[in-house]
């Protein structure tokens, strides 16, 4: 089953003193490009994050954000008071302020405010790890459902591409007729004795050189392998990259063989199609 690189995760774990919220974000992307923002004392474990993430996700333009709220008395925040007293002492020297504004100003001087770094509760932990792999749980789960969407909407595209080349098919006959009704009228309007023999040898090779039974064949076969790889457990945008592309080959061949005007108006809205499903493949995984 294909999965869509576009998705959106999120996890919320309520500790006793503290509201943790997980997110994940994704967009396409030919390679795994993954952002991670999180407080400092969660860097440590940052590396098993990524593999994580990559292990599940695998490909796309991936946001990964860990944000943590106080919801207690606890906060690794502290006002280191002798350098703030120090700021006023030294501000009342310059300016003779209201304390209040000389509290303000020092305040958001260096080291006003240092932030204690604390070792990882490795139970804490734990519970984030969970908190983490449900948030993934529901990106992959969000994929999934965009990939079947995205799935039905190949069908649909494949099949009317059958349909145009079953139409292909079926004019083709009339095209090859028109051809040889054109050499044929070419000749009479020369109004000179031919060699028969030879005009039959000129006409098999004009007719072989507009022959298009090969491409009909590998387009048709072409279309059946991008269906079986759609359904197949294995399937991936790449993958069906590549078939599309040999689908644009035989479609193109086609249109510069056909030299019949209302073949090449279905050429023209094969190629249509098949550009709206390149388009959609650059977002599956």
């Amino acid at each position: 089953m294909i999965q869509s690189m576009t998705g959106y995760g999120k996890s919320v774990l309520q500790l006793p003193t503290k509201k943790i919220s997980i997110e994940l974000k994704s967009l396409n992307s030919k390679s795994l490009d993954l952002n991670a923002r999180m407080p400092s004392m969660y860097r440590a474990k940052e590396l098993d994050i990524r593999k994580l993430i990559a292990k599940h996700l695998v490909r796309g333009k991936v946001d990964f954000s860990l944000f943590v709220e106080i919801t207690g008395e606890d906060t690794s925040s502290k006002i280191n008071k002798t350098v703030v007293k120090e700021y006023i002492k030294q501000l009342k020297e310059v300016v003779d302020g209201d304390a209040t504004e000389l509290l303000k100003m020092a305040i958001r001087l260096p080291d006003a405010v240092t932030t204690e770094r604390d070792d990882i509760d490795e139970d804490e932990w734990m519970l984030i790890s969970k908190e983490i792999n449900e948030a993934i749980s529901k990106i992959v789960e969000y994929r999934e459902d965009e990939g079947a969407t995205l799935k039905q909407d190949f069908l649909g595209r494949i099949t009317t591409l059958r349909r145009l080349l079953q139409e292909v098919i079926t004019m083709d006959p009339d095209r090859i007729d028109g051809v040889r009704a054109r050499l044929e009228k070419g000749i009479s309007d020369i109004k000179e004795k031919v060699d028969e023999n030879r005009f039959e040898q000129e006409l098999v090779y004009y007719i072989e050189k507009f022959d298009i039974t090969e491409e009909k064949v590998r387009l048709e076969n072409h279309l059946d392998y991008f269906t079986k790889s759609l359904n197949s457990e294995d399937s991936n945008g790449k993958k069906l990259g590549f078939i599309s592309q040999e689908i644009g080959r035989e479609i193109n061949t086609i249109g510069s063989k056909s030299n019949y005007a209302p073949m090449q108006k279905l050429v023209v809205q094969m190629k249509d199609e098949l550009e709206k499903i390149k388009e959609q493949l650059l977002n599956v995984l």
